[in-house]
């Protein structure tokens, strides 16, 4: 059988089991092979069971004696109940199985089993539930080892798991070694063949760790070639060559009503030089909450306008589009430049002949025209999908009014924004394809957010705070998590939390309601009350996590903060302290665990969100926090990313690989694997 055929055409596979499989993400039985434990059992202690001791995990060996079987009744449940006894001559251990009636034929046809577990003790030593194996000549997979514990899904357990891959391992031989042996050699890794055998089925953990770490090494590899090929492949290509029209862009400077940071003008002039090239740019502006990014991609808009290109404005949703297009249009106004917003599908997409462009993910629809679309902007670019940001890339800009398409004319420059600060390994994996600036400073006048973890019993306290914030004119927000998944309970809650504050500690003041499940006018009226200070609180769930600017707000409360990440909570203080006023930051948590106080503790000490993200990736993982779950990265190398020294390390080794051969010629198998990875993660 080939590795690489469906698994339905594998004899061992039944159709019910391979529609299960594909659930894991296994469609080929190479698919099979490559889904690693997540941990294992260590059921290697083997004892005669007259020395067994109670709360011990081992293994014993027996015959089968005295098996019985019948039912029990809970709660009005019928479950069958299997007790065994197991002798070894040293002594005998009683074993029962709950709501596992089979097992009273298995132990029948099976007189001498291994079984592994915890030693249990009320009226005598026994094992519940345990593991079991019948004994066999090439050794066992279920017990008196190391037992790999995978990723399963429902009708699909480890133990399944353990059975077919033993009987697939031979096939590992048809896949070919893609790292060179030199490599190999230099890094002291395991060869393909034995890593798969090893990290399957080890010997010591010590072996399963190294198996891990030869596949981990591989993946990142491969991940920094694939970004640094894409980098590579831009600099093919040609864009629209935009020159820097420098007295434009002093005279639009002057007009605004405050000075560019030092950090501000290094990234502009950074991104005008990258524009003027007949390369594609594809650069990331990472700027903490408030940094001023919106400005800085004003500056370049405004510049590809006068050399006579469309800009297109992105962001992950309504409200942070429209207020982009309230600030973007209020920077333009007085420069003839004409700002459009397209939030929702409609039939009409000659708006989009506009200079300036701003949006949502409708931007991308097929029917959307850009006649000469010069440079694509995409704000909080980690909340789109991959592939939402690679077919925006891929808008080309053409003459005429066609639709824009990935294929035709010329890619526009790209440039990303994000308030969440990126660790240095992400930056080189997940976003390695990309050119970085980063805005360091903060406007000047800006004080640091007074943060503070308040206890249950200084709660009423802290609400006499905010209320006499409030009486000085100061408006505040309240937010708390998203506990179902469901936006319908969410409107419910948001609504419950809202009345309880309006009829408990904020009566005598205005109190709104701002969540996800609200039509788009209703969010719009309900931010312009805010901002107009009709509304004094603001009960929201995370969809103000960014892009809301109401610089008379100088509270945000956050309930059940545990919740949240520190990249999120930090997103949540930002929506204060924009201005020159004093503003503060109350954290409210009911968790006593060590790690919740050790997160918001960090929050509190954090200076900037640079240093908190690399708190977020330590205590979280990358996965949820920086969108590489939908990257394409397999999950191991997610867990890596907090490893800084592999990483660039790794990155080290694919640029030498490249200098030495930009195509990967003389390693096709591993130039075929960079291929593939650059398409799932759309390095393109």
């Amino acid at each position: 059988m080939n590795i690489f055929d469906p698994i339905e055409e594998w004899p061992i596979i039944s159709p019910a089991y391979g529609k299960r499989l594909k659930k894991l993400g296994i469609e080929r039985p190479r698919d099979l092979l490559f889904h690693f434990p997540v941990r294992y059992e260590n059921f290697a202690a083997v004892k005669p069971i007259g020395e067994l001791v109670a709360g011990e995990t081992v293994t014993v060996q027996g015959t089968v004696r005295d098996i019985s079987a019948r039912v029990a009744w809970k709660n009005r449940r019928r479950f069958p109940i299997v007790e065994a006894y197991i002798e070894d001559g040293t002594g005998k251990v009683r074993a029962v199985w709950f709501n596992q009636s089979f097992m009273a034929e298995t132990l029948e046809k099976a007189p001498e089993v291994l079984l592994s577990g915890k030693v249990q003790d009320r009226d005598g030593l026994f094992f519940s539930s345990p593991s079991y194996e019948v004994v066999r000549e090439v050794g066992p997979i279920h017990t008196g080892r190391l037992v790999p514990v995978y990723p399963e899904t429902a009708g699909v357990s480890s133990r399944w798991l353990r059975y077919v891959i033993e009987k697939i391992l031979p096939l590992r031989e048809q896949i070919e070694e893609p790292l060179p042996a030199s490599l190999l050699k230099q890094e002291k890794l395991m060869g393909i063949s034995e890593a798969l055998t090893t990290i399957h089925f080890p010997s010591s953990l010590l072996k399963a760790k190294k198996a891990r770490d030869r596949f981990v090494f591989e993946e990142l590899l491969t991940v920094q070639l694939a970004a640094l090929r894409a980098r590579a492949r831009l600099t093919k290509e040609q864009s629209p060559i935009v020159p820097t029209d420098i007295e434009a862009t002093k005279a639009f400077i002057a007009t605004l009503p405050f000075s560019l940071t030092d950090s501000q003008k290094k990234a502009t002039w950074a991104i005008l030089k990258d524009m003027e090239k007949p390369t594609p740019m594809n650069r990331l502006l990472e700027g903490d909450v408030g940094s001023g990014k919106t400005v800085v991609a004003a500056i370049v808009a405004l510049n590809a306008v006068r050399a006579g290109y469309q800009v297109a404005f992105m962001a992950p949703t309504e409200l942070l589009a429209t207020q982009h297009y309230q600030s973007i249009s209020k920077l333009f106004f007085g420069h003839n430049v004409e700002v459009t917003l397209l939030t929702r599908v409609k039939k009409d997409r000659d708006a989009t002949f506009a200079d300036v462009v701003v949006g949502t993910h409708a931007l991308i629809q097929k029917k959307v025209n850009f006649s000469k679309l010069g440079l694509v902007v995409i704000d909080e670019q980690h909340r789109f999908g991959v592939a939402q940001r690679a077919h925006l890339l891929h808008a080309h800009h053409r003459p005429g009014r066609g639709p824009a398409k990935s294929g035709g004319g010329t890619p526009p420059h790209l440039l990303s924004m994000t308030a969440t600060p990126i660790p240095r390994t992400l930056a080189l994996t997940v976003y390695g394809d990309l050119d970085i600036s980063l805005l360091r400073e903060m406007p000047a006048g800006r004080k640091k957010i007074d943060t503070r973890l308040v206890a249950e019993k200084n709660r009423a306290e802290a609400f006499a705070f905010v209320r006499n914030e409030l009486d000085a004119g100061r408006q505040a927000f309240v937010v708390f998590p998203l506990v179902e998944e469901s936006e319908k309970l969410e409107a419910k809650a948001a609504t419950q939390e809202c009345e309880r504050l309006a009829e408990g500690p904020f009566t005598q003041y205005s109190v709104g309601l701002l969540h996800g499940k609200m039509k788009p006018k209703e969010k719009d009226e309900t931010m312009a009350a805010f901002k107009e200070k009709k509304i004094q609180v603001l009960v929201a769930t995370s969809v103000v996590e960014v892009g809301i600017d109401v610089p008379n707000a100088t509270v945000m409360m956050i309930e059940n903060a545990d919740r949240f990440g520190l990249a999120q909570l930090h997103q949540f203080r930002g929506r204060v302290g924009r201005s020159e006023l004093q503003s503060y930051c109350f954290l409210f948590t009911d968790s006593t665990s060590s790690y919740a106080r050790k997160r918001m503790k960090a929050l509190i000490s954090a200076n900037d969100g640079f240093e908190l993200a690399e708190y977020d990736l330590a205590f979280r993982g990358p996965g949820e926090i920086y969108g590489t779950r939908q990257s394409g990265m397999d999950d191991m190398i997610v867990s890596s990313l907090a490893d800084r020294p592999l990483v660039e390390h790794t990155r080290a080794i694919a640029e030498d690989l490249l200098n030495a051969d930009p195509e990967l010629s003389n390693i096709p198998a591993l130039a075929e694997k960079v291929a593939r990875k650059q398409e799932a993660m759309h390095f393109e």
